[in-house]
Order: structure tokens, then sequence, then C-alpha cells
């Protein structure tokens, strides 16, 4: 059998070799060169991105929270301050299973319901990447055993915190206010005023009076830490650090001490007082009663306190002395006294027979005096000294709403006073351009006669009504009233010093200024509606009394306390400045329902002015409700 023998062709074979070779090794480099462009990509032309990325991994810059200023009274008596606690805090995001964690946690540390309950708001109203609190100062055994179980809790840490305390409590919480957790809001505003930056870190932010109000020189500014940490994100060693700038102290024009006779003497009263320097605008007592702990409100109020505090019918949270707004009653009188005056309206010895009521040319409304029968002859002096309504319903109708708004609006009535801290309300002195604008009705004869004797539409703050007494006080001279006297820096001690601000001059005649304090003297002394309050005083001081109406008392009837509801009952007004020869201090009070002025705010003026010149409460200071009559500036609709 014939064998086949195939014959290969060697250099076909050679030539497909020889270029397989070539493709492979193409291919090979190729692929080398593309792996070596990575490599130059990511080393060289991406070498300090990702070197920083690195860095990062190893190296965490952490936010150092400077310390809050501290505030002071203006004797040095500390009104907000910082204490250093431990807190366990979580960070939710970090945590997958948080309701077993806090389960596990609560064998190891205490954690109340309460607890919980306040973590859940909190964490509603935070972001998840933040730290928040579920325990606050922990104990030194606390802290001990999380430190030996820490390993088990991802996301769950002991931080150092500077926490805020307010050692008076209620007592001036509405000056001094309180801080609150920094929420969403708060977040968008620090971003606007591109101060976002210097709050990382930082869970708290003021939220009213001072606290609010000179946030800036009391937070600081923050620092930062460049810390190495290993695998496991544990500090190895700090790289770098840049200490955190604490805030200013700010010491106040407030007098604490003043401000506690002024609360106690209010005792379970409602109301607010302001006292002020009439010599160079400082606030020397700023009470709102009822108040609050401020102390509550640390690191977010729990519900309970909370609900107690929003639904109480006599509004804790109002700063009454900053936002309360209530007719001003007689103590109006003294204000329309001088423009009475200046206008050349009256004369000091100008006089009218009192009947006891005061009625329109042709008219028959009568608008009554609170005095039945009248005062009999009464001129500018006595109008004053027995606060005569029929004297101002005739002397309002000659005058005219016009002047009385241009006048009277010198001193500071229906305006706000621009005090150094937020939510200032303006109040209200009437005109017609006003009531067209806010009611589209015109101005009647009638709305004039009630604006006369402090009715009406008359609405004013207690501030603004202490600013006002404070120029009468100066001989006209209206300095701006404020409550931060001083601010020093912590780290150089450099004092900053508020200076006084004399915003204008209220033109008059001194011999006009002069019949007017006269008078108010004298309603002081035996024979006026504040002599009760004044008796016995070791110095002379001069007030008003005044009582404001809460609601409207129909034509032909008298009012009668006894038949009205307690909440319904009139408001007791007095202003008053001492000593008389030389105002060093004015104020204004308003006691809510509390009747007349000379029974119930009268005395508690008493024992402020007592305190802040004597330096104690003489005996004969301790209030003593005699059955003596007051005024009741009634407008009988």
């Amino acid at each position: 059998m014939k064998q086949t023998v195939e014959i290969r062709n060697h250099p076909l074979e050679m030539h497909k070799f020889r270029m397989r070779l070539v493709i492979s090794a193409g291919l090979v480099l190729f692929l080398f060169l593309l792996l070596f462009g990575r490599f130059f990509y990511l080393q060289v032309i991406k070498g300090d991105h990702y070197h920083t990325l690195a860095e990062a991994n190893r190296i965490s810059i952490s936010p150092l929270v400077p310390n809050r200023g501290i505030i002071f009274d203006r004797n040095g008596e500390i009104l907000a301050q910082n204490h250093s606690v431990y807190t366990l805090e979580i960070v939710p995001s970090k945590v997958p299973e948080l309701e077993a964690a806090l389960d596990e946690l609560a064998t190891i540390v205490t954690i109340t319901a309460k607890d919980r309950k306040r973590f859940k708001r909190l964490m509603n109203e935070s972001r998840r990447f933040n730290s928040i609190p579920i325990r606050k100062r922990l104990t030194d055994e606390e802290v001990a055993r999380f430190a030996a179980n820490r390993y088990r809790f991802p996301g769950v840490d002991i931080q150092a915190r500077v926490l805020r305390q307010y050692p008076y409590g209620e007592i001036a919480a509405h000056v001094v206010g309180y801080i609150g957790r920094i929420n969403d809001k708060d977040v968008e505003q620090l971003r606007i005023n591109d101060e976002f930056d210097n709050y990382r870190g930082s869970h708290y932010i003021g939220r009213i009076g001072i606290e609010q109000s000179y946030e800036r020189e009391l937070h600081g500014i923050t620092g930062f830490e460049e810390v190495e940490t290993d695998a496991a994100g544990r500090s190895v060693r700090v790289l770098s650090r840049t200490p955190p700038v604490p805030g200013n102290n700010l010491r106040l024009s407030l007098d604490i001490g003043l401000q506690q006779v002024a609360d106690q003497a209010f005792g379970d009263r409602r109301g607010a007082l302001v006292a002020m320097d009439p010599n160079n605008g400082e606030i020397l007592a700023f009470v709102s009663k009822p108040s609050f702990d401020a102390n509550l409100f640390i690191g977010g109020i729990d519900q309970e306190n909370w609900g107690r505090l929003n639904n109480s019918i006599d509004r804790p949270l109002n700063n009454r002395a900053l936002r309360g707004l209530y007719p001003p009653g007689s103590t109006f009188k003294p204000f329309m006294a001088l423009a009475a005056l200046e206008l050349e309206k009256r004369t000091p010895e100008y006089s009218i027979k009192d009947a006891g009521y005061f009625s329109l040319p042709g008219g028959k409304h009568r608008y009554r005096d609170w005095k039945v029968g009248g005062h009999g002859t009464v001129d500018l002096h006595k109008s004053l000294v027995v606060s005569c309504d029929t004297y101002y319903y005739s002397l309002a109708n000659d005058m005219g709403i016009e002047a009385i708004h241009s006048f009277v609006g010198q001193f500071g009535l229906g305006k706000k006073t621009g005090i150094d801290i937020r939510g200032e309300v303006s109040g209200l002195l009437p005109s017609p351009e006003w009531k067209m604008r806010r009611h589209k009705q015109q101005w009647y004869v009638g709305d004039t006669i009630s604006v006369g004797i402090g009715q009406g539409y008359n609405l004013t703050t207690p501030l603004q009504l202490a600013f006002s007494t404070s120029i009468l006080a100066n001989h006209g001279k209206a300095f701006q009233p404020f409550l931060v006297k001083q601010i020093t820096n912590d780290q150089t001690g450099l004092d900053h010093n508020r200076a006084e601000t004399l915003l204008y001059t209220v033109e008059h005649k001194e011999e006009n200024m002069d019949l007017v304090r006269r008078a108010l003297v004298d309603v002081t002394q035996p024979g006026g509606t504040a002599a009760n309050a004044a008796a016995d005083a070791a110095y002379v001081f001069a007030g008003k009394t005044g009582t404001s109406q809460v609601i409207g008392i129909r034509q032909g009837e008298r009012y009668k306390e006894e038949l009205i509801q307690e909440r319904h009952r009139d408001h007791a007004m007095f202003i008053a400045y001492a000593p008389a020869e030389n105002p060093k201090i004015a104020l204004s009070i308003i006691v809510e329902n509390g009747g007349h002025g000379g029974a119930t705010a009268a005395p508690i003026a008493r024992q402020v002015i007592d305190y802040f010149l004597l330096g104690e409460l003489p005996e004969s200071t301790i209030a003593k409700v005699l059955d003596v009559p007051d005024e009741h500036t009634h407008d009988h609709l």
C-alpha cells in the first residue's frame, strides 16, 4: 500500500509564527502602556489628589468649640456661666439597630423613658450624622462602666461638654435668655450670614434676651485639631492644633439684687416693672411676672415642662416688660399736662368746676370721672395730684388729637425705644391717619377724649413708659435705654465700655416742666393718690398712679371690682422717679388686674426705690393696702 507523505511549507509557517509573535508582543506592549498610563495618571497627574484623600483617611480634623462668654450683672454677680459635664452621645447614622443599641446601653448606664423621649425629639430636629446626647451629667462610675464596654457600641461615645447654667433661675430669665440646640432654620441663617463654619461642632445658640441679641460676642471663634488615626479610627497623636477663642464676657447694667427685690415684691401677681437710670439710659431692673427657669431649656426642654409653660393661662414665656401692651391710663396725664402748658392750651391758674363728668357741647353722652360727684374746683396742679379725669377730658377736646400725637410722641410713647435686646414692640399712640389705615374709619371727637386719659386706642409697653418717665425726670433729655454696659475680651482682658447715647432733648420751658414735676411730688404726699405708698419715706420721690381699663363699662354704670372676674379687673399702673430733686432711678410698673395703682403698684415701686437708694427695706416699706380711693380711668361707653 502506497503511503502519503505530507509536505510542510516551512517558510509560510515561520511567517505565521512571526506574525503571531508580533501581535502578541504588540498586545502585551499595549497593555503595558495602558497600565503605565494609568499608573502615570494616578501617581503623577492625580497624585496630589489621592495623597490628600489618603491623608484624610489617616488624619481627622475635629472642631474645637469655644467656651461661651460669661454674663455678669453690674456688681459682678454671675447671671450665666459654664460648667463641664460628661455626656453620653450617639451618632444615629453610625448605629444600624438604634433601638437595640439603646436597650443594650440601658444595661450599662441608666437611661430613663424621659431620656429616650428627649433623644428621639432631638434626633427629629437634627441631622442623623450629628452627635445627639442620650444622657447628660454622667457620674464617674457610669463613665468607667461605659469606657470598659465602648468597643461594643460603634457610633456611641462619651464627650466632655461645657453646659450653660443660670444661677438665678427664674430671676431675670427674660433678660438674660437661654440657649437652645441649633436646628435646620438656624443652620440656614448661619449660612446666609456666612457664619456656618464658626459653628462646626457647636450644638447650641442663643434663643432670647442677651443670649440671642449678643450671640456673636458670646459665642467666640471655633478652633480645630488635626489628629492622626489608625485603621480602627482611634486617635494616635495630635499633628497640629489651633485653639478656640473664648467668647467675650458681658457686664450688664442690671442690678440682680434690685431685680430680686422687685420680683419678690410682686409675689404671685402678674405684671412687669422696668427701672432705669434717667441720667444715662442704663436699665437697672427688668421684671416680667410670672417668669420661667431658664435652666429647663438647656439641651432641650422636656414635653411636660414645655406643656406647662406654653399652655399656662398666665403666659410665663411672654416678656411683658418688652412686649406687653397696655393702655397707660392716668400715667399719661403728666405728658398731657406738659403739652397743655407748652402749647398754651392751659395756664397754671386755669381751673374747671368738676361735677364728676364731662359732656361735649350739645351732647348727651357723659364721660364720667372716677370720683362720684367730682373734685370741685380743679387747676392743672390739682388735676395731677388727685388724677381728675374730667380735667383731661376737657383738655383733650380743646387740644385735638394731632397736637396730642405730635407733642406726647416726643416722650417715646407709641414707638420702639431701640433697647439692645430683640423682640420689642412699638405700642400705639393713635392718630386719624392710623385709624383710617387700620380700621378704615374716620376719627371722632370721642376717640380724642378717651386718648386724653390714656385709654381708647392708646397702648404702651412698660419699657416705653419707663423711658418716657426718665425723660420727664431728666428735664426732657432722652437717653437710649440699654442693658449691656461693658464687653470684656476674655483673652486680653480689655474692656469696651458702652457710651451713653443722648438721643434728643424735648424742647420745653423750664417753668412748665417744674410745675408738672412739683405736682408729681405732691402725688406722693398726703392728699395725693400715692400718699399711702410714700408714707415715712426717707427721701422725696415723684410719681403718678394709673388704673388701666380692661373691659368697657356701659353708660350709666359704675365700676364694681368685687362683681368682676379677676382677669377682667383693671390693671394697676404707676410711674415714679427718685430722689425728686436729683433723680437716680425712674421706673414704670403694671400689675395686671391689680385694680388701684396707688394700692398695688405703688407699694411695689416703693420697695424697689427703697432698696436702690437706701440699700435696705425699711419696716415702713412693707405694703399696706388701706381703704383709700384711687382713680378709675374708665371711658364709659
